[in-house]
């Protein structure tokens, strides 16, 4: 017994173009995302939020394995933490993605403080190039 044989037919998205084929030069690029905006601000406020985190569990390893960590250095952490929560908070603004880069380029500026703090600097500023580029391929 044998199944009777269908006709193959093509998915299509919302925008009635079948699935797979490439937008036409009027028509902008879909992400598949329903909302790409709100995924986006999500994808950067989550990195900020995970930067925020990172930096004030890494304190106290810092101070107790790294050598003397000074108060200058312990306060400049807690402040880029601080900016970094607010910024996340703050991601539906049209500045804030400066804004976070401008943070990456402070936690790199902390290495002269310590030189843990450059290395989580450039972790993070690696991550937040990353977001940077994900967001550039989604919004287009």
């Amino acid at each position: 017994m044998t199944s009777p044989e269908r006709e193959p037919h093509t998915t299509e998205d919302p925008t009635g173009s079948p699935v797979g084929e490439e937008p036409t030069a009027g028509q902008p690029r879909r992400s598949g995302l329903r909302n790409p905006e709100r995924a986006v601000r999500g994808l950067g406020a989550g990195t900020l939020s995970l930067e925020a985190l990172v930096l004030l569990l890494a304190i106290q390893p810092i101070r107790v394995v790294g050598g003397d960590l000074g108060g200058a250095a312990i306060g400049a952490v807690i402040a880029l933490a601080v900016a970094a929560v607010l910024l996340a908070g703050m991601m539906r603004r049209p500045w804030a993605w400066n804004a976070g880069t401008v943070l990456q380029g402070l936690l790199l500026l902390g290495g002269l403080l310590h030189w843990s703090l450059l290395g989580l600097g450039i972790i993070f500023a690696l991550v937040w190039a990353y977001a940077l580029h994900v967001r550039r391929v989604i919004l287009g």
